[in-house]
């Protein structure tokens, strides 16, 4: 199976907890544009947790209550940008030096 042909993991889970995937096409299909569109909404979503953190954090009179929910949220997003990370590097081609690591 090349890169090409992988499945795509999509950028939610299942109810059960488990990972998603999508047989890949040409990348127009209305199941790939909103796994294109979440994900984005998840980068963003993530860089705004971090600002809001950053300032909780300089804050040293911040509640403890603030601080824990923002590290709650910030596990969350965390998640989402790794599983976004893990999708579209499986989605890059392979170059020669990936082919020759692999097992015949």
């Amino acid at each position: 199976m090349t890169a090409y042909t992988a499945l795509r993991l999509l950028p939610w889970l299942s109810p059960e907890g488990k990972p998603c995937f999508l047989a890949p096409g040409d990348g127009n299909g209305t199941v790939s544009r909103l796994a294109d569109e979440t994900e984005v909404r998840q980068l963003t979503e993530g860089l705004d947790v971090l600002r809001s953190a950053r300032r909780l954090l300089d804050d040293p009179v911040s509640p403890n209550a603030e601080v824990r929910y923002t590290a709650i949220r910030l596990t969350e997003c965390l998640a989402d940008v790794l599983r976004v990370a893990e999708s579209r590097g499986r989605r890059l081609p392979a170059t020669d030096d990936d082919t020759d690591a692999l097992p015949a």
